[in-house]
């Protein structure tokens, strides 16, 4: 199976959308057949995900807002789009 690709300007694919849920009071994923919850720096990481913000943008926006060294946002940013692509849940 091919690494999935992440886009240099990620977005949620059609179908797809971040939503707060009164219920649970938490973001979750919308996605068909299935909602993923998005706990804590995964919303802010989804949020930004709109198709105008590079993942370098999205890093640099969450280590200000984290206060967090770039190069541990970055993994972390890098890992969850890479698995949100693999799952075809983001689009370019």
């Amino acid at each position: 199976m091919d690494e999935p690709v992440l886009p240099e300007r990620p977005r949620l694919a059609p179908g797809v959308r971040l939503h707060f849920d009164k219920t649970r009071a938490a973001w979750v994923l919308l996605c068909p057949e299935r909602i993923i919850e998005a706990e804590g720096p995964a919303s802010e990481i989804l949020k930004r995900c709109d198709g105008t913000r590079s993942v370098a943008v999205i890093v640099d926006e969450l280590a200000a807002v984290f206060a967090v060294d770039r190069a541990v946002i970055a993994h972390d940013v890098t890992e969850m789009l890479t698995d949100l692509a693999g799952k075809r849940l983001l689009a370019s």
